[in-house]
């Protein structure tokens, strides 16, 4: 991370944006962080504007107070609501393993409980 004052920032920001891959670049006024530049990685356009535009940010604010109190629905719930049908199960690497084998006292009583 860089920090720098307002006062100290006079490089071109192009010479700045170039640092952002080694960490933020934050400016500050009077010792009070006021900027920063970071680096963005896997946002597209729309992820940028989102996360700064204030009414989306209120309606998601508004959205975890809403789920906090009232509590939420499950994702098969929402399905059924809107009428999707439940996606099949992906096994999972445990579920296509084969049983595990007996080892010792269990196969003795396995045996003896045939009897």
């Amino acid at each position: 991370m860089k920090a720098l004052g307002i006062k100290q920032a006079t490089a071109p920001l192009a010479e700045y944006v170039r640092t952002v891959g080694e960490g933020p670049v934050i400016v500050s006024v009077k010792g009070k962080p006021v900027a920063a530049l970071v680096s963005l990685e896997n946002a597209d356009w729309e992820t940028v504007r989102l996360s700064n535009h204030p009414e989306f940010l209120a309606l998601i604010q508004r959205s975890r107070r809403r789920q906090k109190k009232e509590g939420g629905i499950s994702s098969n719930e929402l399905r059924r609501r809107l009428g999707i049908r439940q996606a099949k199960q992906v096994p999972t690497r445990a579920s296509t393993l084969p049983p595990p084998k007996h080892r010792g006292g269990q196969r003795k009583a396995t045996k003896a409980a045939r009897g």
